[in-house]
């Protein structure tokens, strides 16, 4: 049995406190929470733009910290998972190997690609796993793409195109301080770099036009050029002050043989695919794979019986793994400059 000690419960730590129920071999231990509040259970405060609304939780069998170190002290706590604010991530979880405890810390891996790599080599030196949230790669529709590019029954990959855009998280704190949250390039767009990072290797370049909103990216579109000039993938992210459609994100990815696409958006409160999951395949061949009942909470699940698996069987996860989300913060970045210069900036 892994047990798991929560560093931080927002909105993210409920989703996982919630997520490792449905999980075999892995449970929550302890929670670490600076409000006494929510070390009582009363989490009926926290909100989130999906799952369900926060609520009172039972925590008679977790035990409950209100600083950091007695977590970290904890000789029952195999792994922390670091669900704290982006500027807390890196020295939280450098703090938790150095204390012997494995760890799966919440995207970004942090806010400057400096603070990542120490991230990774502290897990190096420690010799204990770092794991990254990105869950993405876990929800139906990426793991569905995922699942036909490394088939092969398609050949090689050609390109894509991502789409991922919200309205303004007002309600959100702190969201454009560069230094504490990021904004929709470290929060949002992380996401799909990941994702870009993971399909087609680390782009050589990239290039990127649209608006800041002071120091911040606010809407953006990207173009990534790599070593292959064949392979060309463009990304449009960023927040539109309308609320009518506080989130909408999708893909086209291209094969030598196939399509695949899909577009999701919720309108109002209504969230529903504008094009459902398809593969265009050889000779006019339309198909649309089942994926499952939509519930977000599964791919958390998912995502959360890899962190076990890796854990209790020491091979880390190749998808979760701290280089690959330090890379995303680099790209993130690298786009960054290159909206604010106007230029197009070199990666390697």
């Amino acid at each position: 049995m892994v047990r798991v000690g929560i560093a931080g419960i927002g909105f993210m730590g409920m989703i996982h406190y919630l997520a490792y129920q449905r999980v075999r071999g892995i449970r929550v231990d302890a929670i670490y929470s600076t409000s006494a509040k929510k070390r009582a259970g009363d989490w009926r405060g926290i909100q989130g733009n999906f799952g369900p609304p926060g609520r009172k939780m039972d925590l008679s069998d977790v035990r409950t910290y209100g600083r950091l170190e007695q977590l970290l002290d904890d000789p029952k706590i195999d792994l922390v998972d670091v669900t704290l604010p982006p500027y807390l991530h890196a020295s939280t979880t450098i703090s938790a190997l150095k204390a012997g405890k494995h760890v799966f810390c919440e995207k970004p891996i942090a806010l400057q690609t400096s603070d990542a790599q120490r991230m990774v080599r502290a897990a190096t030196q420690s010799r204990r796993q770092l794991m990254i949230g990105h869950v993405l790669p876990f929800f139906p529709e990426y793991a569905w793409a995922r699942r036909v590019i490394e088939s092969g029954k398609y050949g090689k990959l050609l390109g894509g195109s991502f789409r991922r855009v919200i309205s303004d998280p007002a309600w959100l704190k702190d969201y454009w301080n560069v230094k504490r949250v990021g904004g929709p390039m470290l929060d949002l767009h992380v996401h799909d770099a990941h994702f870009i990072r993971l399909l087609f290797g680390m782009p050589q370049a990239v290039s990127t036009q649209g608006r800041m909103r002071g120091a911040t990216p606010e809407f953006w579109q990207s173009s990534f050029r790599f070593a292959n000039p064949k392979v060309f993938v463009s990304a449009t992210s960023g927040t539109v002050a309308q609320q009518g459609r506080p989130f909408t994100h999708g893909f086209e990815i291209f094969l030598e043989k196939a399509t695949v696409c899909f577009d999701f958006a919720v309108v109002k409160d209504q969230a529903s695919y504008l094009c459902r999951p398809t593969l265009f395949g050889p000779n006019g061949r339309v198909t649309h794979p089942k994926l499952g009942d939509g519930d977000p909470l599964n791919a958390f699940q998912t995502q959360l019986s890899e962190v076990a698996r890796s854990v209790r069987t020491s091979r880390p996860s190749a998808i979760l793994a701290g280089d690959l989300a330090r890379d995303a913060v680099q790209l993130c970045h690298a786009q960054t400059k290159s909206l604010r210069t106007q230029r197009l900036v070199k990666l390697t």
